[in-house]
């Protein structure tokens, strides 16, 4: 076998094990909207596809009054977007300190940030729990902002810290020169080309933000306030025996396609960001 026929068969091979790891990836996906296009004993068939797709489960989901799905979602959209501009505003001037300011204890207090998101949720929920009580956030969606940022903020920081502190050193100078204030810098300077730093870790806040679970549940016990994964959750059957695949199937697949679509949207910068500062030259 020469070596062209190697070279056909590795190209072959390749191809082939990045369409086994797709198709690893992407059939549960799939399986979930099969499963919530289907009804009745249909559910506990094998079928790839439905033999009557219906997509009365979907429209279950908006029209049930005692479970407001659509309000959940609401409610997931705006705390995770509240999330993302704290996380952002606050890593971005922190990440200026971080990266661009000499002080003692610097890298200490950058490598305490960190160490701030390898606590697991159930170690910090008693003490977030007084604290949202004490505060008055407790029982209110918009209050979830807090306790997710404890997990959002860390990243946000590393990364921006990171990605201002392989900037060049002459664009800050030069902006001094021109009698720039730090806010001045940061905004005017730094924030132009940071784009794909921001959208990555805004990304990445915004997923967190909206499949967390644990502090919702614990913190939220408002029906109408309720965020999509505690929704998807507690949906019911009609009786103590019954399991609503097909419903909770549904509501997976509205609550999955966002995020998709925007990391689809911002893939390229997605992967401009996860590489930023890792090769210098």
């Amino acid at each position: 076998m020469n070596y062209q026929h190697q070279k056909i068969l590795g190209t072959i091979g390749l191809y082939l094990l990045v369409a086994v790891i797709a198709l690893f990836c992407l059939f549960p996906f799939y399986f979930a909207i099969v499963t919530s296009l289907k009804s009745g004993t249909e559910l506990f068939s094998s079928t790839l596809w439905p033999a009557a797709p219906s997509f009365k489960n979907y429209i279950a989901m908006f029209t049930v009054a005692e479970h407001p799905f659509g309000r959940h979602i609401l409610n997931s959209l705006m705390v995770s977007t509240l999330v993302v501009i704290a996380s952002l505003f606050l890593g971005v001037t922190a990440s200026y300190a971080l990266g661009r300011i000499q002080f003692r204890g610097r890298g200490l207090l950058l490598l305490t940030v960190l160490a701030v998101s390898m606590f697991p949720q159930v170690a910090v929920l008693s003490g977030m729990f007084e604290l949202m009580q004490a505060i008055g956030f407790y029982n209110h969606w918009w209050g979830l902002t807090l306790p997710y940022m404890v997990f959002t903020l860390p990243f946000t920081v590393w990364v921006l810290t990171t990605f201002v502190r392989d900037l060049p050193k002459e664009l800050e100078e030069a902006a001094i020169m021109d009698g720039c204030t730090p806010w001045g810098i940061i905004t005017k300077v730094f924030l132009p080309v940071m784009w794909p730093a921001l959208v990555t870790t805004g990304l990445l806040a915004f997923i967190a933000a909206w499949n967390e679970f644990m502090f919702a549940l614990t913190f939220v016990l408002n029906n109408n306030d309720r965020t999509v994964p505690v929704s998807i959750s507690l949906i019911s059957g009609a009786d103590k025996y019954e399991i609503p695949w097909g419903k909770i199937m549904a509501a997976s697949v509205l609550v999955t396609l966002p995020l998709i679509a925007l990391v689809l949207i911002f893939q390229r910068k997605i992967v401009g960001g996860l590489t930023a500062g890792a090769v210098k030259g």
